[in-house]
């Protein structure tokens, strides 16, 4: 497997941030349609919308922990150390990510949305191990 695997749940989570904001959009236009708040409430939001407040709870989410997911992918390419392994763990994280996404901004569960970020807090874990066991430990020529 190339090494240039392992941006492709990069993009995968890429994409899912793009869904994200454009869910924003439609949520805060459908609330300044109803009249639940009016287009200048965006301008310093102080006080978003309860349509669209998880959703830009959860894209605020989507740019906390994939920070380190970004880096630690970035990373294990350079080094040479994006595995098939590795990339099957970065694809967990996103499905994961996914998950946390589709609960967050639909019921809102906190009961379902605490387990899947605990995964994906350890798949992202699990990726920088790797890493450091990849640094630490020298391949045999």
């Amino acid at each position: 497997m190339s090494q240039t695997a392992i941006f492709w749940p990069m993009i995968a989570l890429t994409a899912l941030i793009y869904i994200v904001y454009g869910l924003v959009f439609l949520r805060r236009m459908a609330a300044v349609s109803s009249g639940q708040a009016s287009a200048r409430d965006f301008k310093v939001p102080v006080k978003e919308p309860e349509a669209s407040a998880t959703v830009i709870r959860n894209l605020i989410n989507l740019y906390e922990l994939p920070v380190l997911f970004y880096a630690v992918c970035i990373s294990l390419y350079v080094v040479n150390g994006a595995s098939f392994v590795a990339v099957i763990v970065a694809w967990l994280f996103v499905a994961a990510r996914i998950a946390h996404t589709f609960v967050h901004v639909t019921s809102n569960s906190l009961k379902l949305r605490q387990p899947i970020f605990t995964i994906g807090y350890i798949l992202n874990g699990v990726l920088w191990v790797m890493l450091a066991l990849h640094l630490a430990i020298p391949a045999t020529v």
